[in-house]
């Protein structure tokens, strides 16, 4: 298996990639690593480790900031690390693609050279949140803000998919975020969604409320980006401003073994990367301040979404559903 991993994406790269790649790899005897960027950067990196057979470069100096317009600077840039990454998916050349680089540019490039699966409108970022229970599948983070029933009705689908194959959850219990748990609660296109969903086949649970998400009431949150991308980043500001308040009155030296654990589950290093689900191929979005183990993770996430077949089976179960837009 060969995944490209986009070498130019994070706040200090290409020095996380590469050492994360090296860590990929020696932990995955089936695995090689393409790293996408600028050759010499890369290869200056590499040279604080020992060679690996594993571990290939392909040269560009295209590269796409987070401050560019995704799909202007696509277009500026037609070999960015980005765009080359998921061409040589396209190609057969790579199994998946990682990225750390520009969210947009990432969903943008992804659209068009990987292409949506067949039944798919809309294709979500989907996040794993920590909870007591484990790990809720938040679909969507931010891909699509303004979203209609079926559209949330096809995120649900793509998330249930992605936690059957890839998390192991035989019937994984589908959850519709909303300001209440009654069916009548909402807007009308919740009221709509929570119809849909109801009659799926999905395990649908019915509506959650935002207090339950940390309890595990559902194992799929379906949302709309916005609000997705809301409850993400206000989970990961309060995680860290737990953890530096608690940090600062506790000497650090005295921290339990088991409290720094719980505190690991706030992490976003431990979960690697968001999937753009419903894409015809296995495309990974890296948060772009991505830590060396931040990349190690979201290099797993793809790997396990190879192995677990995800695309082929998202694929079948989308032929097997019928019905259009609400």
């Amino acid at each position: 298996m060969l995944i490209a991993l986009d070498a130019m994406g994070t706040d200090t790269a290409p020095s996380s990639e590469v050492a994360g790649a090296m860590a990929a790899v020696d932990r995955d005897s089936d695995l090689e690593i393409a790293l996408i960027g600028d050759e010499t950067r890369i290869h200056r990196c590499l040279d604080d480790y020992p060679e690996h057979n594993r571990i290939s470069v392909v040269h560009t100096t295209q590269s796409i900031r987070t401050t560019d317009s995704p799909i202007a600077a696509l277009r500026r840039n037609p070999r960015s690390s980005i765009r080359l990454g998921l061409e040589m998916q396209r190609a057969g050349e790579a199994d998946g693609f990682v990225s750390a680089g520009s969210t947009g540019a990432v969903m943008a490039a992804s659209l068009i050279v990987l292409r949506r699966l067949p039944g798919v409108d809309r294709s979500p970022l989907a996040a794993p949140f920590p909870t007591q229970e484990g790990l809720t599948l938040v679909v969507d983070v931010g891909a699509n803000l303004d979203c209609k029933p079926h559209h949330l009705a096809q995120f649900a689908r793509l998330g249930s998919t992605y936690m059957h194959d890839v998390e192991d959850i035989e019937n994984p219990r589908v959850g519709l975020l909303n300001v209440g748990a009654e069916k009548v609660k909402g807007t009308g296109m919740l009221k709509t969604t929570h119809r849909l969903l109801s009659a799926s086949g999905l395990n649908f649970v019915g509506n959650v409320e935002g207090r339950d998400i940390i309890h595990g009431a559902c194992d799929v949150l379906v949302c709309d980006g916005l609000s997705g991308n809301v409850l993400l980043k206000f989970y990961e500001s309060l995680a860290h401003f737990i953890f530096r308040s608690f940090r600062a009155r506790v000497e650090q030296d005295l921290l339990d073994q088991r409290l720094r654990d719980q505190f690991r589950l706030f992490d976003y290093a431990e979960y690697g990367g968001a999937p753009l689900l419903g894409v015809n191929g296995v495309s990974i979005v890296c948060h772009g301040e991505s830590s060396a183990k931040a990349i190690r993770k979201g290099v797993g996430v793809a790997t396990r979404m190879v192995r677990a077949d995800l695309v082929t089976h998202t694929a079948r179960d989308l032929e097997t559903v019928q019905g259009g837009p609400s």
